[in-house]
């Protein structure tokens, strides 16, 4: 499962990611986290995206530039110091969203 983790100029998401990952791995799951900014959604493979909430006024402009769902995440995310809200975000959706596209859930 590869995440990409998406805000402004980049900084946050690269905290965000970050945590994530650790969380991740804490939890045994095997996911690819990475950081960047809304000019590299169109290039990078991400099996899903998850934007800062000051970029949810472009989700409709950002879920057409990618292959994935979109997550907007809360306006506390950055506050989550350990990833695991994050990771509880990220498996829910996971839970909701199609086979297809949760493959790659370990």
């Amino acid at each position: 499962m590869r995440i990409l983790v998406v805000c402004g100029a980049g900084a946050s998401s690269t905290f965000v990611a970050q945590r994530l990952r650790q969380a991740a791995s804490a939890a045994g799951r095997d996911w690819d986290t990475a950081a960047g900014t809304e000019s590299t959604i169109a290039t990078a493979f991400a099996d899903l995206v998850l934007i800062g909430p000051h970029l949810a006024d472009r989700v409709d402009r950002i879920r057409a530039a990618t292959r994935g769902p979109v997550i907007v995440l809360p306006d506390d995310v950055f506050a989550d110091r350990d990833g695991t809200r994050t990771l509880a975000i990220v498996e829910a959706a996971l839970a909701d969203s199609p086979p297809s596209t949760a493959k790659g859930k370990s």
